[in-house]
C-alpha cells in the first residue's frame, strides 16, 4: 500500500482521482457493438457472446424448467442464507413506500403526488470473475416491490452457455421470469434497442466493469434511463487505535478481491497503526484464493495519515466514497457522521463490515462510484418509480390564484395562458351576477 503522511490539500485532487481509461478506444468499442446489435439483433448477440464470453448460444432466454430446477443445484445452507438476506432487503425497501398526502396550498387548490412504477426495467447482473447473485436480490426485490410490470434480467453465461444456478434460483424466488444469457456491452445494447428475444426497456440498472459503465452511458444518450454511472468498486475506511487491525485488514481485502481495478483508501490518525495494518493485510492476503486479484488492487491502494479531524472529513467528502467504513472511538463518531456529506453507504463500528451491506443487512449494495456519491444516491425504491403530481382546483381555488396566474402569464408574454384563466374567472363572475 502507498503510505502518505499529512498530504497537502493541493494534491488532494490527485489522490482522489480514479484511474483513467482510454476513453476513445472504449467508446469506439461500445459504438461498434451498439450499431451491430441495432442492425442485426440476436445474430449479433450470438457473435459477441462467442467473442467475449467464449460461449455458443442458441437460445438466449432461460426456460421455466431450468428456473424451477435451479433450486436443486444449490445447497440448503445457501438457500437459507438467501432467504435471510431477501427478508431483510424486503423490510428495508418496503419501509421506503410513501403514502399519498393531499396538500391544500390555498383554499380550493389541492395538490398531491402519486407513485407509479416504471413499467419496463432491465437488470444487469455481472458475471466476470464471480457471478454476483446477490445483485439479483438488490435490484430485483425493490423492482418487484415497486410493481414494475416487465422486468428483464441479463447476465453473462459461462463458457458452457450456462448461468449460475443461484442467479436463477433467486430470480425465480422473487418472481422474475424473463432471464437472458447475455452480458457485457451487448446486453446493455440489447435492452436499449430490443432484439428478437431481448425486450427494449425504459431504464437499465446494475453495476459492471468499465465496458458496461460506458455502455450504460451510451444507452442514456439514446433515450434509455440508467440508475447511475457505476464503475469499479471502491472503499474508504477511517480507523483509529480502537479498531482491531485484523478487522481493518479483512475489510480492505474484501474490497480488493472485487477486481484489480478496485479502489481502496485507509485513513488513520496514528502513525504506528499504519505499519500494523500493512502487516496484517500482507498476512491475510497470502491466505486468499483470489490473491492475484487482491494483490494488484492493494498495491495501488493508499494508507493515509492525517493529524487533524477537519482534514480527514474534508478529504472523505472530496473523495465521496462508494463505501465508507467508520471504525473509530465512540466520542469521535458523532463529529464524522454529522459532517459527512458525500458517501454511497456508511458502515459504523467494529462489527459492521462492508460485506454485511453487500449481502444481508438489508441496505442496497448498488451504489455510486467514481465520486458520483456527491450527486447520486444508491439504489432504493424510488429508483424504480416515477412520482406524478396532481392538482384539483375548485371555483374558489381558481378565484384565489387566478389573478396571480394572469399577471405572471401576461408578464411573460403568454396571452393564451392568461386567457385560459380569464375565461374561467369571467364565467364564475357571470354565474354570480
Amino acid at each position: 500500500m502507498q503510505k502518505i503522511i499529512n498530504p497537502q490539500r493541493i494534491i488532494w485532487q490527485k489522490l482522489t482521482t480514479r484511474p483513467n481509461f482510454n476513453c476513445k478506444q472504449l467508446d469506439n468499442t461500445v459504438n461498434k457493438v451498439f450499431n451491430a446489435i441495432k442492425e442485426n439483433g440476436d445474430e449479433a448477440l450470438r457473435q459477441y457472446s462467442l467473442l467475449y464470453d467464449k460461449a455458443v448460444i442458441k437460445d438466449f432466454r432461460i426456460n421455466n424448467k431450468k428456473l424451477i430446477q435451479s433450486g436443486k443445484k444449490i445447497s440448503n445452507e445457501l438457500k437459507d442464507a438467501i432467504n435471510l438476506a431477501k427478508n431483510n432487503i424486503e423490510k428495508f425497501h418496503l419501509s421506503q413506500k410513501s403514502r399519498k398526502k393531499i396538500i391544500e396550498t390555498t383554499n380550493g387548490v389541492k395538490c398531491w403526488q402519486e407513485s407509479r412504477p416504471i413499467e419496463k426495467v432491465g437488470l444487469y447482473i455481472p458475471g466476470g470473475f464471480a457471478p454476483l447473485f446477490s445483485t439479483v436480490l438488490m435490484l430485483g426485490v425493490p423492482a418487484v416491490i415497486a410493481g414494475c410490470k416487465d422486468i428483464a434480467l441479463c447476465t453473462p453465461p459461462n463458457k458452457n452457455g450456462d448461468i449460475h444456478p443461484a442467479i436463477l434460483y433467486i430470480a425465480n424466488l422473487i418472481g422474475i421470469k424473463n432471464i437472458f444469457k447475455v452480458g457485457g456491452i451487448q446486453a446493455i445494447a440489447a435492452m436499449t434497442f430490443g432484439t428478437e428475444t431481448v425486450p427494449k426497456v425504459y431504464k437499465i440498472f446494475g453495476p459492471g466493469n468499465r465496458f458496461v459503465t460506458a455502455a450504460k452511458q451510451t444507452a442514456s444518450m439514446l433515450g434509455v434511463a440508467i440508475d447511475m454511472p457505476a464503475g469499479p468498486s471502491e472503499l474508504l475506511m477511517l480507523t483509529d487505535k480502537s479498531a482491531d487491525p485484523s478487522f481493518v485488514a479483512a475489510d480492505l481485502l474484501s474490497q480488493a478481491e472485487h477486481g484489480k481495478d478496485s479502489q481502496i483508501i485507509c485513513i488513520v490518525n496514528n502513525l504506528k497503526l499504519m505499519g500494523v495494518i500493512e502487516n496484517e493485510v500482507e498476512k491475510q492476503l497470502n491466505e486468499l484464493p483470489r490473491k492475484d486479484v487482491a494483490e494488484t488492487s492493494i498495491q495501488n491502494s493508499k494508507l493515509i495519515y492525517f493529524d487533524e479531524k477537519k482534514d480527514i472529513i474534508d478529504f472523505i467528502n472530496e473523495y465521496a466514497p462508494e463505501h465508507f467504513i467508520l471504525s473509530v472511538q465512540k466520542e469521535s463518531e458523532k463529529f464524522y457522521l454529522q459532517n459527512l456529506k458525500n458517501a454511497g453507504s456508511v458502515f459504523i463500528g467494529n462489527y459492521t463490515p462492508e460485506s454485511a451491506g453487500d449481502y444481508a443487512s438489508g441496505t442496497n449494495h448498488t451504489l455510486p462510484t467514481n465520486g458520483f456519491a456527491k450527486t447520486y444516491s444508491g439504489i432504493n425504491l424510488d429508483s424504480f418509480i416515477k412520482k406524478i403530481s396532481f392538482q384539483r382546483i375548485s371555483k374558489e381555488g381558481i378565484t384565489n390564484i387566478g389573478p396571480a396566474v394572469e399577471t405572471m402569464a401576461e408578464a411573460e408574454g403568454l396571452q393564451a395562458h392568461k386567457n385560459s384563466v380569464t375565461i374561467r374567472l369571467k364565467s364564475i363572475k357571470d354565474e354570480k351576477d
